[in-house]
């Protein structure tokens, strides 16, 4: 049975929320046009380009959804003294997003993914990115920023992409101050630093992310069998709870040794391009404010769903989430 909750009045107390969102931010771009011959020069396709187009990613899309519901979001990260970090400043500038905990390094790129995008299809992509961990100097400025902002956050999301900006000789250290602090941490995790993440109180991984983190080469075909894998997951990490997603299978939540599972809503998919970044965003909203794990479990759920109906990498429509949450909890 779900718990009781005024649907309106909790949309409400997300507005002003400070989310401190530490881990890789990178600029998305889009290479969009039309497809009519191949080249005589190689078996390829030519694209008539139509638009060019960027677009906040990584950590700069969760801050995007953070906004999207009312929130106040803070990227800490570490981005290059290009082009690249020249345009991303642009578009946290443009969405009014504070970046002052943002490092700008002369020995770092500006991660940006460029889609090539043909007769509605991806052709191609080219990563621009520096994996390598940060060196001491600019680890040694990261952690003054991280400190600095916060003093003054409700709950700190760490977004990694395994881009170099967390790593095994930060992550813990943020994680000790956040919790010395009293502040609820939520983890979107990624294979390299799977396993260092100990101690949070939200960790959430994709199905495939847990099985990778775990070693775990069967199927987990039935429901009891990814409890047992979250069972175990929890007793490595001593984190509280944990959430996965299971794409068309919806979302499922680990609550004080129970469980609850949200089934997938029904959906027009038209692309699943950063739906990990919503359900992230919206499940530290509910954490900070203290939720039910089965009400945090069914808005987030919600909410990835909605954004896999739009194309590309966007945030959530709010009003739209907010719609939506109404009818499940029989609020309309």
């Amino acid at each position: 049975m779900m718990p009781s909750i005024n649907i309106e009045e909790t949309f409400q107390k997300f507005v002003g929320l400070r989310v401190l969102i530490v881990g890789d931010v990178m600029v998305d771009s889009y290479v969009t046009g039309k497809v009519d011959r191949v080249s005589p020069e190689a078996p390829v396709p030519v694209v008539d380009v139509k638009k060019f187009d960027s677009r906040l990613g990584g950590a700069g899309n969760v801050a995007l959804n953070i906004k999207a519901m009312g929130g106040i979001p803070i990227i800490c990260s570490v981005i290059g003294r290009d082009k690249e970090g020249e345009s991303l400043k642009t578009l946290l500038e443009k969405e009014g997003i504070y970046a002052k905990a943002l490092l700008e390094s002369e020995k770092r790129k500006t991660t940006t993914k460029t889609r090539v995008i043909g007769n509605n299809h991806q052709l191609v992509r080219f990563d621009y990115e520096d994996k390598t961990d940060l060196d001491s100097v600019d680890a040694y400025l990261l952690d003054e920023h991280y400190h600095r902002e916060l003093e003054n956050c409700d709950i700190v999301i760490f977004e990694d992409y395994n881009k170099g900006v967390l790593s095994k000789q930060n992550i813990q250290k943020y994680i000790a101050a956040a919790t010395d602090a009293g502040i609820p941490t939520v983890v979107d995790p990624k294979k390299s630093n799977f396993m260092e993440y100990q101690g949070t109180t939200l960790f959430k991984p994709n199905f495939k992310e847990m099985k990778e983190g775990l070693g775990i080469e069967t199927e987990l075909d039935t429901l009891d069998e990814i409890e047992e894998a979250i069972v175990e997951l929890e007793k490595n990490l001593k984190n509280k709870r944990t959430l996965v997603t299971l794409s068309e299978r919806g979302v499922i939540i680990s609550d004080e040794g129970s469980f609850h599972r949200k089934p997938a809503h029904i959906r027009n998919i038209s692309d699943v391009s950063g739906a990990g970044d919503t359900v992230i965003s919206v499940a530290s909203l509910c954490v900070a404010l203290g939720l039910n794990p089965s009400i945090t479990a069914e808005l987030s759920n919600l909410a990835g769903g909605l954004v896999c109906e739009e194309r590309g990498v966007v945030p959530i429509q709010k009003e739209r989430l907010l719609s939506e949450a109404k009818r499940v909890f029989n609020q309309s």
